[in-house]
């Protein structure tokens, strides 16, 4: 069995790799330090056919504050966290077997707000948006997707400033093991266009969209 990450180089990102390679898996590594940039649908045309991809690479802004967001810091937000995803499941859409699987690495950002970092937050929930979105089609191709929707974990992504802010909050963070178990959790559904909460000292849990009223 194959598998690739990617942001594989980060905490999360290498408690996936080491996860999956203990279930078995070949695991191909990638990462922009190593070359990879999800960003860019050029170097996704070199990717191959796995049997579960895990499109994990995502970055914060950085930014609490709207009005002092810079564009570059805008732009690479998106391009990493939603143009990253399009485009490496727009390729695994075409190379993956049937039978095989995609789980995307968004957050909790992507089901609540987060006045944290409010791009992040739009670029999580148009990944959540788009798991749930595309799964029909990809199922067609006999291909699940999944969305991994983990609270705050202690990665390299945080600041020492933000982890304390963090704490005094009252938010404990997860450990990226902790996120690599809901990642093996939302593999093992049988479902398809989930989303997949993980929370410091819960169980992996398959959220429950409630849907929207419809007409009268």
């Amino acid at each position: 069995m194959r598998a690739l990450v990617t942001g594989s180089e980060g905490g999360i990102g290498r408690a996936l790799a080491a996860r999956l390679e203990k279930e078995g898996f070949e695991v191909e590594r990638l990462d922009l330090v190593t070359g990879f940039d999800v960003a860019d649908p050029a170097a996704w045309e070199r990717v191959g056919p796995v049997d579960l991809a895990c499109l994990n690479a995502g970055v914060l802004t950085g930014s609490g504050d709207l009005g002092e967001l810079t564009d570059e810091q805008y732009r690479r937000a998106v391009a990493v966290n939603v143009d990253g995803v399009v485009f490496g499941t727009r390729r695994l859409a075409r190379v993956m077997p049937p039978g095989s699987a995609v789980v995307v690495t968004a957050s909790l950002a992507g089901l609540t707000a987060i006045p944290d970092d409010a791009i992040y937050g739009l670029t999580k929930h148009a990944v959540v948006g788009f798991v749930r979105s595309v799964a029909p089609s990809l199922a067609a191709r006999g291909i699940r997707i999944q969305a991994l929707c983990p609270g705050w974990a202690d990665t390299g992504l945080m600041t020492d400033e933000f982890k304390n802010s963090l704490a005094e909050r009252g938010f404990r963070l997860l450990r990226p093991e902790d996120v690599a178990e809901g990642m093996w959790a939302a593999y093992r559904s049988d479902g398809t266009g989930e989303a997949w909460i993980v929370q410091p000292g819960r169980e992996p849990l398959r959220y429950e969209f409630k849907g929207v009223p419809g007409p009268r």
